[in-house]
């Protein structure tokens, strides 16, 4: 199986730390991956993207022309990359920044009020978690016990600080996703 994934939105909202704990989740468990950032001219209130893929079998190219699962943090994205989005695709989109639906009928769509739910937890930055946490229980690209060594292994000195928030805000995230599923 091989994930192909886009997670897209702005600058400073935990697009790039999203897919890095992916893949560095999947490498946790044996797979190979790749991450593969690309910023806009700015970077916080820029344009942020990050291709991530996941694979059973060694990865061929970075570059992901058509994913086959997209995280998109805000409207911009959500009008640059739905339509990449390969036939039967995933799309889980962040609610509270995009207040348009999907123009696609022939994809699977979750949607999180990820900005919401990390408020409710006590720190909306946690938003990137809560999509996580939605990302990983509707594509199964890697498992929660994974996505937590990765978290525990990227979130280290003051950031350690954070750690029970954003396993929290996964769970949660998790939670929204299976009641949609």
């Amino acid at each position: 199986m091989e994930h192909r994934i886009i997670a897209a939105g702005f600058g400073g909202q935990g697009v790039m730390l999203f897919g890095q704990i992916i893949a560095l989740a999947g490498m946790i468990e044996d797979k190979h991956v790749t991450w593969l950032p690309s910023y806009g001219p700015e970077m916080r209130g820029g344009t942020a993207n990050c291709t991530v893929v996941v694979s059973d079998d060694p990865v061929a190219s970075p570059v992901v022309d058509m994913p086959n699962e997209i995280a998109i943090f805000n409207i911009p994205s959500l009008l640059k990359f739905e339509p990449t989005l390969a036939e039967g695709g995933i799309l889980v989109m962040n609610t509270s920044m995009i207040d348009r639906e999907p123009q696609r009928k022939d994809i699977k769509v979750i949607k999180i009020a990820a900005n919401d739910v990390a408020e409710k937890l006590g720190n909306v930055k946690a938003q990137n978690m809560v999509m996580l946490g939605a990302f990983i229980e509707t594509t199964k690209v890697v498992s929660k016990e994974s996505v937590f060594k990765a978290l525990e292994k990227k979130m280290t000195g003051k950031k350690a600080a954070f750690l029970d928030l954003n396993k929290r805000a996964v769970e949660e995230g998790m939670k929204l996703a299976r009641e949609q599923l």
